[in-house]
């Protein structure tokens, strides 16, 4: 068989997600007896201080008889997650960039219990 037939058969169907810094890449791999697997890989951008970039990769090799109990799974962790948590998504706090935005209260509007200071303007002294 050629090398170009090997590649061809190696890559029977594939799916990509981006997402910010991760990418994730789903593959229908064959083994050796032609039978079918997933394998999900991550793969995560770091920039270096020098501008040069590295990715770090992760990969999950999933075999046809986990695929029932992985899928029950992943289905139950996902609407656990959105169910306790909403699909609001919070990560941008967590981006080099993220500028809080702050609402300005009065005092007024502050339950008695955090009233722990006397509001005194210097121009009362």
């Amino acid at each position: 068989m050629r090398e170009n037939d090997m590649l061809e058969k190696d890559e029977i169907f594939s799916k990509v997600l981006r997402a910010g810094r991760r990418t994730y890449f789903f593959d229908v791999r064959a083994t050796k007896a032609d039978d079918y697997y997933i394998t999900i890989t991550e793969s995560k951008k770091f920039t270096e201080e020098d501008g040069s970039f590295h990715f770090k990769k992760h990969k999950i090799y999933l075999y046809k008889e986990d695929f029932a109990a992985f899928s029950e799974i992943l289905e139950e962790m996902t609407a656990y997650v959105l169910n306790h948590k909403g699909e609001e998504v919070i990560s941008e706090r967590h981006q080099r960039d993220f500028k809080r935005e702050y609402q300005q209260e009065t005092v007024e509007e502050k339950p008695a219990s955090e009233k722990s200071f006397t509001d005194i303007d210097f121009d009362d002294i």
